[in-house]
């Protein structure tokens, strides 16, 4: 009996902590609709935070590839003072990426709603030669 306490207390430990960084993400992060996403992004910073070999397969047209894997050693290529349009190949790192970005201080962060995999837009392929 004293098992099933533990279990229980262990799911309720972890939905709720699944609650709170769901509100957390919600407050720090505004997901974007392809129209306000298109309307802002060239006066912001466009960070793809997908693997390198995402992003040379293609990317919003502008946009750095910054991987989530290396976001903390590269936050110096980043400013502060202006907005962050964040977008991934769902939705999922872009969210984790703004949870690291809020905890350095980044305040103006954005998110493509659906991810790239919704992107209608513009697009660039990287073209590597083997």
């Amino acid at each position: 009996m004293t098992q099933l306490y533990i279990l229980l207390a262990i799911l309720a430990a972890f939905i709720l902590f699944s609650v709170y960084r769901y509100f957390k993400q919600k407050r720090i992060l505004k997901a974007l609709s392809e129209d306000d996403f298109r309307e802002g992004y060239r006066k912001a910073q466009l960070i793809d935070v997908r693997e390198p070999k995402e992003f040379d397969g293609g990317h919003i047209l502008g946009a750095r590839n910054i991987p989530l894997t290396q976001l903390k050693q590269r936050l110096t290529e980043l400013r502060k003072d202006k907005p962050v349009y964040l977008y991934c190949q769902s939705g999922s790192r872009s969210m984790r990426a703004a949870l690291i970005l809020d905890k350095e201080g980044y305040k103006d962060l954005n998110q493509l709603q659906g991810g790239y995999k919704k992107w209608t837009g513009k697009i660039k392929k990287t073209k590597k030669l083997d």
